[in-house]
């Protein structure tokens, strides 16, 4: 460690390309984890907000929430400890100023999955009026407002706002199972009074409920994941990922090993002298540890430092627990990378690289 921090100070412009690029590499491999958590969040957290542990869903909707539809009736027969029926509509709303693509949940008031509402009224105090998400009042929508949907003649009024209310990246407006039967099928509401898209369940003994063979049970997680392109978008991120941490050991091995070749002559004499190659390779992977962890750092300072001027609709989350893994394994990638160097050191010989 004395070696290797001894040749740092004393070559610091050398040292310091090697750290700023582990400093770059880890930047954006601490905002793309953020990125993907923020992303994926976006997708889920309405469904997270049940605190469910499965969903009943038609067996030909394959686990998709749009797809399905059956009896609300089906739920009285499951057994469940907890249920809550729900129907869903999408439709663009617009009140006047803004059009913003949305995502209706239909609900009954004394369900579970009824949200808290964080400003304004508590219930559907009236007819048509909706309970959305709190990302909407950063687009221009305030409680009062009159919605048009693109999908219907009838106006919805927001009487409250919740928070953490987003569906496959749309916001959320709740709204009384009544009022969205006759948004969705008008006359014929009545007709389907009882058509829902799902039945959320509150059970942590739900794999052992019985359901009729046309419909069919699965966990919330797996619902969650067959959610159109969520998915395909969290492997995407991560493959990314990934190969950050193989670019970033290629770059460190590129960059030692270069040192090393520079310094041949300078490893012979010092193994001519008695020192052993051991010895010589703790140093590098001394050397690679401060540096990588010293980028790692900062980087891990600046995305912190960056990620609070960031404005709203930049779905970004920073989980400090994944960031820390991160930066461990990058350290780590950074070490391996110091491989070639190691061997290269081991493999000179103090006449030749003297005479050399």
């Amino acid at each position: 460690m004395f070696l290797a921090w001894s040749e740092i100070k004393r070559n610091k412009l050398r040292f310091l390309l090697i750290t700023s690029i582990l400093l770059l590499v880890s930047f954006l491999v601490f905002f793309l984890s953020g990125l993907a958590a923020g992303l994926a969040n976006m997708n889920r957290e309405a469904v997270d907000k049940w605190h469910a542990q499965a969903v009943v869903l038609t067996e030909e909707s394959d686990k998709s929430l749009y797809q399905s539809s059956l009896d609300k009736g089906e739920a009285d027969g499951l057994g469940a400890k907890e249920t809550a029926v729900i129907g869903q509509m999408g439709s663009i709303a617009d009140n006047g100023k803004v059009k913003k693509n949305v995502v209706l949940f239909g609900i009954e008031p004394e369900g579970f999955i009824m949200p808290k509402v964080s400003e304004g009224e508590v219930a559907f105090s009236v007819e048509n009026g909706v309970i959305a998400s709190d990302v909407l009042k950063d687009e221009g929508f305030a409680i009062g407002d009159t919605l048009e949907l693109s999908s219907s003649d009838t106006k919805l009024e927001i009487i409250g706002f919740t928070d953490q209310a987003r569906f496959n990246a749309a916001p959320v407006l709740y709204i009384d199972l009544d009022d969205l039967q006759h948004l969705k099928f008008g006359d014929a509401a009545e007709i389907n009074a009882d058509l829902v898209n799902a039945i959320v369940v509150k059970d942590t003994n739900w794999s052992k409920l019985k359901v009729p063979e046309d419909l069919e049970i699965i966990e919330v997680e797996n619902f969650i994941k067959n959610l159109p392109g969520y998915t395909e978008q969290n492997m995407t991120l991560t493959y990314m990922i990934y190969f950050l941490f193989i670019i970033s050991a290629a770059i460190v091995a590129i960059f030692l090993y270069v040192l090393t070749v520079q310094k041949i002559s300078m490893f012979g004499l010092m193994k001519a002298q008695g020192i052993s190659s051991g010895y010589l390779a703790k140093s590098v992977v001394a050397q690679t540890f401060i540096l990588a962890t010293i980028g790692v750092v900062v980087g891990f300072g600046l995305t912190w430092l960056a990620g609070s001027f960031l404005p709203s609709a930049v779905p970004v989350q920073f989980d400090l627990q994944t960031m820390i893994i991160y930066g461990l394994i990058l350290i780590t990638v950074a070490i391996l990378g110091a491989v070639i160097s190691v061997w290269t050191i081991i493999r000179i010989d103090p006449l030749e690289a003297i005479g050399g």
